[in-house]
């Protein structure tokens, strides 16, 4: 049986303890985790505000659940949430209490810690040792690695009202979806006041294809081409860099035309035309001189796919991110396949090479 909030433990908390005393524990808890509930979670916030209570708020999301249920079934996914559960009571102990608000969403209220340095060490021990994220989930069948996005801000320090205080929390969870998710991002008014959410979430997958359309057909050059393109995904996937691997094993640097590496067992890396991973450790064994590469600059996650049409391939488009374990997203795996689809096609076309 996995662990649950008790009422002995919820008791520990003043608000709890009065609701307790005149009612039973009949929808307090999310009834598949043990964790509270949405309702009793803003409940609680509310609680704390009214009653000028200092706390710090968290949302997390688990990166790629979708995937989870996909492909283990929506019982390794249940398994799943009901772990992330049992480890968020655990860590946060009797100096805060987690709830799930809806599908993989939680809430975290922190009572204990505020003020950037302690937030961030809290955090920083939440994503290391194996304590909550970063770590595989042991479940009867499979042990799926677990990863989450975070957004934090701190009342009253950041913001004194329920909506002002969410709406931060918010902002921060989206801005660490856009650096690549599987991170924790601290509300701080010099670096996050001037973001908004709509510029974060971008302008959708028809927007960006007809970016990367009108940019191809821009210049005629196939380099010209990535260079105009890079622009693009610059911008929607957040990448520092474009990377190309030519066919004869050359990588080169799209943004500053610089070569850095020979990489004669790319290849190796390919499965189904693309190579998704944020654990360079995997690399090490099926392609040294690409992990050398990788080592010697300092990067942690790599996306690939194969430059290839009518089965030939041509060479190889790279993103490769310092971002810690940055998780890739389906749309961005998308939109590089398909623009070396579109490359390939050029290239073979014109019967140039890069």
């Amino acid at each position: 049986m996995f662990a649950m909030y008790t009422v002995d433990k919820l008791q520990k908390f003043p608000y709890f303890k009065e609701y307790l005393e005149e009612h039973d524990m009949s929808g307090v808890l999310d009834s598949l985790t043990g964790l509270v509930s949405r309702p009793f979670m803003q409940k609680f916030v509310h609680y704390l505000i009214d009653s000028k209570i200092p706390f710090t708020l968290a949302l997390l999301d688990l990166d790629n659940f979708k995937f989870i249920n996909d492909t283990y079934g929506h019982k390794i996914g249940d398994g799943v949430l009901e772990g992330v559960g049992e480890d968020l009571i655990r860590y946060l102990d009797d100096y805060g209490v987690a709830g799930r608000i809806g599908g993989d969403e939680f809430m975290l209220v922190n009572l204990r810690d505020r003020g950037y340095d302690n937030v961030k060490k809290f955090y920083l021990e939440m994503y290391a040792n194996f304590n909550v994220m970063r770590k595989n989930i042991e479940l009867a069948s499979c042990s799926p690695f677990i990863t989450g996005t975070l957004g934090s801000a701190t009342y009253p320090d950041d913001a004194d009202t329920y909506d002002g205080l969410f709406a931060l929390v918010d902002k921060t969870l989206y801005r660490g979806k856009t650096k690549g998710r599987n991170c924790y991002i601290i509300y701080v008014e010099s670096k996050h006041k001037d973001i908004v959410i709509k510029d974060l979430k971008g302008h959708g997958l028809y927007s960006t294809f007809h970016d990367i359309a009108e940019k191809f057909d821009s210049v005629y050059d196939a380099h010209e081409k990535l260079k105009a393109i890079y622009s693009v995904l610059e911008d929607a996937m957040r990448i520092t860099n474009l990377y190309y691997i030519g066919a004869n094993n050359e990588l080169r640097s799209i943004k500053s035309d610089e070569l850095l590496a020979t990489v004669p067992d790319a290849e190796s890396l390919l499965k189904n035309d693309i190579c998704n991973c944020n654990q360079v450790e995997k690399i090490k064994e099926l392609s040294p001189s690409f992990y050398d590469f990788l080592q010697s600059n300092e990067l942690e996650t790599v996306l690939m796919v194969r430059v290839e049409t009518c089965h030939e391939s041509l060479g190889y488009l790279l993103c490769a991110e310092p971002r810690s374990l940055r998780i890739w997203q389906e749309d961005e795996c998308a939109i590089l396949f398909c623009v070396g689809r579109m490359l390939a096609g050029f290239l073979r076309s014109t019967e140039t090479a890069l």
